[in-house]
Parts: structure tokens; C-alpha cells; sequence
């Protein structure tokens, strides 16, 4: 499209089918942008078209049959759901049973073609218009949810730290967007998970479009926002102009002052009761709601307010011969709902001015054929005192019938023509009747339908809740079985657990190598077995054995220790390490370093019971002997190597300097003898 068009404000997109099927593959559209006064047309694919409605954002996209544009109601749902949010789209010949476009275009004068890029025209001077139903699968509702960014999953040590820190974000998060929502002015829901450190998420129900809203979809770090339109139960239609349809009104004036509104069928509308809003403001409210034809009082004779609000209107005036009693008020009023008795005294005028009009109302309704309004003729008869028949006729005119524009004298019907004419005109009426008692049969057979399948849904959804229900109880019952049979299982552990630690006592006291575990002054110290020499596995050991400084520690795979490792170790200051495998170089430095004492495990007699390991007093001091001795013999070893390395540097460095300075007396030598010679 020019760019001419997409700087225009309310542009209506027309667009029709002009190849292909959207069910297909490759479906064209003759698109018509329409500003008022020019028009654009271009033909474009499918995925083209719903660029071009991305970027130009028209007020408005017609078309004779959405179902052009989306395959199925699905596809439709998603079509509404992607457009802009300005963006109408709308169905010009109808609702779910459209009018062929030619008709509608004849009916409100729009020029018509049978080809695409004339539809698509048609289409869219319609939509200018307000003719045609908008489409809607969404309400006014937005759903703004916070949640988690992340998963929480497994965390090792930090996992509560970092689960905290996740619901905390998502806690901060929707209290922004709570506090902005409140600054805009919306109304809103806020319906929040707690969890643990803060919130799992939250999930505001605003009532405004997601354009209004003060926040947007993002996804940052630990929190993420969506934002999404609440859906409809279904697809609605829903006509651009709203009709103002003829009703009886009825006031009530006074310091608080009410005013009824009741259909030309007897059907109360609305009713309203105020104290605050002035003459205008009524007169506005009423305007929006219908076209007064008769304006009534409770009263006799009509107060100056009435009077006037019914001059304002140029309708009909109507009081009753004396003032209505209030029982009378009452009996007429008793079906229909008010609040106050305003409101009741402004039913009963309303209604009472309806019963009088309502043979009137009926005999115009006979005579009025099926193509001109019915609440029209009778504003003008019951307003403006009228006849039926020049009503009509002036009504014919305005239309624009096939008569001739020339002047003739009226003539006068013979007896057959009258009649032909009065039984045409009943033929006319029997037949829209007829239409309206087809589209009444229609309208409840597929509200039977509609019933029969929820019946048949309802059924399914019951016996799949019997099912659901019996297969609860039988896995209950399991579970109740399970439960009786777990705790007779830990019963009997327990029993077994006790008769096991009464064994041992009694394997420790019968046997006299491990008589003196108890008595450390018998020459025994424990021993703490740790499985590897890793971190992981020292935390299990400190977990189990409390590791204390002047332990003895009993390392069954020493082999693989890095720095840490060792380190985590020394921490402990063990009284002496003994080990089953050789250390790393690493391990073992930092372990003399801080002068923990290692031995090999062989060195010293180790003796296991289950989990219990003693060893003899006096091995344990020979092999913190025997460390020391090599200790010693190391540090002597190290300060040796050090003074020797100390030596030969002090003599390269002598070297060096008896060398530079003989090179310079040679230099000095020979500049002498120069100078000499």
C-alpha cells in the first residue's frame, strides 16, 4: 500500500478472496484501504495481509465472510488474537447467517461489482458505514500474570537460597506491577501463590485492553510477565450501530427523581433513579436508551418538568384522569423490579400509558407492511396525530417507489383494488410472521441442540467422575493396605534394630580383644574411618563421627586428595592421619605444612567392628614418632638444599663481577699504552 494511506487515521480495510482458498495453499486478496474520501488497492497473499494489517493498523478490517480470511473457528480465535488492538474485525452482511453482499450493498446505496477488488470496495464503504456485526472471541478482560523466569530444579547445597531468591523476584515483581496498576486508575484482581520466600506467581484480572495497561510482556532474569486477553465462552457478533429503538417513558420527578423506560411490546428496558443529575442529564440518559414517543406522569395534571422533558422530544403526553393510588401502583408494578418508590411510581406511569396506547400500537402494527418500521409509524399517529395511511404514503415517497416524478391527480381504487391491495399488504405481514416464526423454530432447535449436547456432555463428564471416583477409592484402599503393611515393617526393623545392638554389647563383652573398647586407660584410642580422602567424603564422616581436633583418622583410599581437599583436613587437626594408598604431592605438602602427622595404615594394628575401629595407644605414638623423626630429617634436607642453593648463587654472582671488572682494566690497560705511544 502508498504511504499516502498508512498516514491517514481511521482506515478501513475492504478485502475479499480474489484466488485460491485459505484451506489451500497459496489464497490471494484484493484489498481496498479506504480513508473516507480515496481509495488504495493493491492484491496481496495471505501472510502479506497480515503484515500489512501489523503495520498500518486500520480501525477497521470488513469483509462479507471471515471465514474467507480463517479456516475454522480456531483459526479465527488466533486471527482475532494477533490483530492490533485497535483493530476491528468486522463482518459486513451479518452475524452467523450473513445476507449476500449484493443485497446489503443495494439496501444502504453502496455501489457493488461482482469482482473481488468491487467486493472488497463494497466491504469497506459498508464498515465507514457502521454497517456490518463486529467480530469478537476476546473480552474487555486482561489477564496480566508474573511468574517464575526459571526453574527452580536442584540446587545442590544453595537450593533454598536460590528457590528463595526466585520467589522473592517474582514477590518484587508483581508488587511493581500492582503499584502501577494502581496508578493508572484500573480495576483489577490480584490472586497470588505463596511460596516459599515469596511468590510461585501472581495473576492480575484487569478490566481494561491490553493497549490501557501500564506494563508489557517480558521475560528478565528470575521473572517473567505475560499479558493475554481473557477468551469469550464463544465467537459473538456484535452490530456497529446500536438501534434506538421507539419506547414510553415514564417520570417521576421530585428531589429525587426516577424515570422508566418501557418497550412499544410492554417490556420494561431500564429505570433510573437519581438525586444528583440535572434535566440534561436525564434527558441524555434517555437518549441513549430510545426515541420517546410518549412521555407520562403519575399525576394530574402533568408537572412543569414532565411537560418539559416531553416538549423536548415532541412526543406525547400522558396523565392519568387523577392521581394513581398507591395499591394501583403497586398490583401494576408487582411483576417488574425496582428499588425505591420512585422508581415503583415511574413503572406505574409508564405502564399504565402503555396499556392505554396499547389497541393503537396494535392496530398500526396490522397495517404497516413488513419493509417500513413499525415504531416510526406510531411516534408519527400517536405524536403527531397522523393518519396511518398518509404516514405511509409519505413513508413510500421518502423511499423512493417507481412512480413517476410528474404530478397526477389522485385516483380513486376500485372496491377490487382495495381489496387486492389489503390482502397483498396481509399476505406481506403473514409472510414476515411466518419468517419470524421460522427463525423462532430455528433459534430453539438449535438451542435444543445446544441443551442435548451439553446433556450429552454432562452424562460423559459424570461417568468419567464415577470412574475417576471408584478408581480413588480402590487406589486408597491399596494405599490404606500399603500403609498397615508399612508400619508392621518398621515395628518389626525396630525389634530387629534392638535385638541387634543387644547382640553386639553382648559380641563386645564376650570377646577380650575388644573388652577394653570402653576404657581408654587400657591402652586403646578409637579410630574414625572416612571412605575417600574427598570433601564430600570428609562431610559425610564429620556428620557421622563429629571429626575433632586430636582424632585419630583412618583414610581408606588416600589416593586423588587436591588442595582443598587436604585443607579441609588439616582444619580438623587430627592427631595423626593414617592412610591405605599413597597421597597426592599436593596433600601431602599441605598436610606438613601444617604438621599433620601421617603414617601408613599398615604401621599401626587397626581393629573393625561394624562401624567401631580402635587402635593400640602405643603404635599410634610410634607412628607420631616415626613421623616426626622424618619430619626432621625433611626440614634438615630442605635447609641443606637451601644453604647450598644460597652458596652457588653467591658465587655465580662473584663470578660475574670479577669478570666485568677484569674486562674493564683491559680496556683501561690499552688506552694507556695508546696515549704512551
Amino acid at each position: 500500500m502508498s504511504s499516502r494511506i498508512s498516514a491517514l487515521d481511521a482506515v478501513v480495510f475492504g478485502v475479499d478472496v480474489q484466488s485460491g482458498d485459505v484451506r489451500g495453499d497459496a489464497p490471494s486478496y484484493a484489498v481496498v484501504a479506504f480513508d473516507g474520501e480515496q481509495f488504495d488497492r493493491d492484491v496481496v497473499s495471505h501472510r502479506k495481509l497480515r503484515r500489512l494489517i501489523d503495520r498500518e493498523e486500520p480501525a477497521i478490517v470488513a469483509t462479507d465472510n471471515v471465514y474467507e480470511l480463517a479456516a475454522d473457528k480456531d483459526a479465527l480465535v488466533r486471527l482475532l488474537g494477533s490483530l492490533p488492538d485497535e483493530t476491528k474485525l468486522v463482518q459486513v452482511t451479518g452475524d452467523q447467517q450473513p445476507e449476500p453482499l449484493s443485497r446489503v450493498a443495494s439496501r444502504h446505496g453502496v455501489p457493488y461489482g461482482k469482482k473481488p477488488m468491487k467486493e472488497a470496495e463494497a466491504a469497506a464503504r459498508l464498515a465507514a458505514a457502521n454497517v456490518g456485526c463486529e467480530v469478537s472471541a476476546f473480552t474487555d478482560t486482561t489477564e496480566v500474570k508474573v511468574a517464575r523466569g526459571r526453574s527452580t530444579g536442584k540446587g545442590g547445597w544453595s537450593e533454598d537460597r536460590y528457590t528463595r531468591r526466585i520467589h522473592g523476584s517474582v514477590k518484587r515483581r508483581a508488587r511493581e506491577v500492582e503499584s502501577a496498576l494502581d496508578d493508572a486508575g484500573l480495576d483489577y484482581e490480584m490472586d497470588e501463590t505463596e511460596k516459599y520466600g515469596g511468590y510461585a506467581n501472581a495473576v492480575f484480572t484487569v478490566e481494561a485492553r491490553p493497549s490501557a495497561l501500564p506494563v508489557s510482556a517480558n521475560r528478565s532474569g528470575d521473572t517473567r510477565v505475560e499479558i493475554e486477553r481473557v477468551r469469550r465462552d464463544g465467537i459473538e457478533f456484535r452490530p456497529l450501530a446500536k438501534r434506538r429503538d421507539h419506547v414510553l417513558v415514564g417520570i417521576d420527578p421530585g428531589t429525587t427523581t426516577a424515570v422508566a423506560i418501557v418497550g412499544l411490546d410492554g417490556q420494561v428496558l431500564d429505570v433510573l433513579s437519581t438525586r444528583t443529575a440535572d434535566t440534561a442529564d436525564i434527558i441524555e440518559w434517555i437518549i441513549e436508551r430510545g426515541r420517546p414517543v410518549v412521555v407520562a406522569a403519575d399525576v394530574e395534571p402533568v408537572p412543569s418538568t414532565v411537560e418539559k422533558m416531553r416538549r423536548s422530544f415532541s412526543a406525547a403526553g400522558w396523565v392519568p384522569e387523577r392521581d394513581l393510588p398507591v395499591d394501583e401502583k403497586q398490583h401494576r408494578t408487582r411483576e417488574e423490579g425496582y428499588d425505591n418508590d420512585h422508581e415503583r411510581d415511574a413503572l406505574a406511569a409508564a405502564l399504565h400509558a402503555f396499556d392505554d396506547y396499547a389497541d393503537t400500537v396494535e392496530r398500526i402494527g396490522e397495517k404497516v407492511p413488513p419493509r417500513i418500521e413499525t415504531g416510526a409509524v406510531i411516534a408519527r399517529v400517536v405524536a403527531g396525530e397522523e393518519s396511518v395511511e398518509a404516514v405511509l404514503d409519505d413513508l413510500a415517497d421518502d423511499d423512493g417507489s417507481d412512480e413517476s416524478e410528474e404530478t397526477h391527480e389522485p385516483r380513486e381504487l376500485t372496491a377490487e383494488e382495495k381489496r387486492i391491495k389489503h390482502l397483498e399488504s396481509r399476505v406481506e405481514r403473514l409472510d414476515a410472521h411466518v419468517e419470524d416464526l421460522e427463525a423462532t423454530i430455528e433459534e430453539k432447535d438449535e438451542t435444543i441442540a445446544e441443551y442435548e449436547r451439553e446433556l450429552s456432555d454432562a452424562k460423559r463428564k459424570e461417568r468419567r467422575e464415577a470412574r475417576e471416583r471408584r478408581e480413588v477409592n480402590r487406589l486408597e484402599r491399596e494405599n490404606e493396605q500399603l500403609e498397615r503393611k508399612l508400619d508392621a515393617q518398621h515395628e518389626e526393623t525396630e525389634q530387629v534394630e534392638a535385638k541387634l545392638s543387644r547382640l553386639k554389647e553382648l559380641w563386645r563383652l564376650d570377646h577380650s580383644n575388644f573388652a577394653d573398647v570402653a576404657e581408654k586407660r587400657q591402652g586403646l584410642v578409637p579410630v574414625k574411618p572416612v571412605a575417600k580422602f574427598t570433601t564430600s567424603a570428609l562431610r559425610a564422616a564429620d556428620e557421622r563421627w563429629e571429626l575433632a581436633p586430636g582424632d585419630v583418622v583412618y583414610l581408606r583410599d588416600a589416593s586423588g586428595a587436591g588442595r582443598s581437599t587436604a585443607e579441609t583436613l588439616a582444619e580438623r587437626e587430627p592427631r595423626l592421619v593414617l592412610k591405605a594408598g599413597g597421597l597426592s604431592e599436593v596433600a601431602r605438602e599441605i598436610l606438613f605444612e601444617h604438621e599433620i602427622p601421617t603414617a601408613p595404615a599398615e604401621d599401626v594394628t587397626i581393629e573393625e567392628l561394624d562401624d567401631l575401629a580402635v587402635a593400640r595407644e602405643n603404635e599410634v605414638e610410634t607412628a607420631i614418632e616415626g613421623w616426626r623423626e622424618r619430619a626432621e630429617q625433611r626440614r634438615k634436607s630442605q635447609t641443606g638444599e637451601m644453604v647450598d642453593k644460597l652458596i652457588s648463587e653467591h658465587r655465580a654472582d662473584s663470578e660475574v663481577r670479577s669478570t666485568s671488572g677484569s674486562s674493564s682494566g683491559r680496556r683501561g690497560g690499552s688506552t694507556a699504552s695508546d696515549e704512551t705511544a
